[in-house]
């Protein structure tokens, strides 16, 4: 029967994060990109690009606070503490990995990335023009490119390694967790947002990266024999 479940779950998981990839595309196509970032831009480009909250708090501030508590998780691998007491060793291994794992993958997909951030766009005072930033991943749009996905918002959107590595466990927090990274990485992506920096589709393909990478590594985690690992730490795998 937990078997059956399990394989349930699964089956339902990759529908929606299908289904989710798809509704993504079909943004790409409605062009909302645009109109939302003249919610917030015009020709002489983005009024608070250089606002203390959105630069001191939620850029610099926030990335910080994750890359502190992506250490924590780190360290607590090895010297668990609190709840983490309660996750066996590949768990918590899991745990620190993905969130490493996931930013990793979106900054090396920037760091390719041909499309350009909107306030290098010309519509807000740039000289770069607005192109699909999947249809075009090697064309350059006159810009300086590297703005795609969203590296802020994945400094929240790593974080759904929580949910994948406390769900067997710990549902009650894993769910917890998901719903606190989710909030994260949109909310420091609407900053991002609001400065010109990102469209919103760079932060919604973002969290849909970090996802897949997180379910990726889960499967190779659950999968994967830790039993020599923590038998030399004293643990049960």
């Amino acid at each position: 029967m937990l078997r059956v479940m399990q394989h349930l779950s699964n089956r339902i998981m990759a529908f929606s994060t299908a289904s989710l990839a798809l509704l993504l595309f079909l943004w790409d196509l409605s062009g909302l990109d645009l109109a939302m970032a003249q919610w917030f831009g015009g020709p002489a480009g983005f009024a608070l690009q250089e606002h203390w909250l959105l630069t001191a708090v939620l850029h610099d501030g926030a990335r910080r606070l994750a890359w502190a508590l992506a250490l924590l998780l780190c360290v607590g691998v090895w010297f668990p503490v609190g709840w983490l007491q309660h996750l066996v060793f590949r768990r918590r291994l899991q745990l620190a990995l993905t969130t490493l794992v996931a930013v990793t993958v979106i900054s090396s997909l920037k760091s390719i990335s041909m499309t350009s951030c909107p306030w290098s766009l010309a519509d807000f005072g740039g000289v770069a023009h607005y192109m699909p930033h999947w249809s075009h991943l090697f064309e350059t749009d006159g810009g300086n490119g590297r703005c795609f996905p969203a590296g802020h918002a994945s400094s929240g959107f790593a974080f759904f390694s929580g949910y994948f590595a406390l769900r067997r466990d710990m549902p009650a927090r894993a769910a917890k967790w998901l719903v606190v990274a989710v909030v994260a990485g949109l909310a420091l992506g609407m900053a991002q947002q609001m400065r010109g920096a990102h469209f919103m589709s760079h932060t919604l393909w973002t969290g849909w990266i970090c996802w897949g990478t997180a379910w990726a590594i889960d499967a190779l985690m659950s999968r994967f024999n830790f039993a020599s690992i923590t038998a030399d730490l004293g643990e049960d795998a």
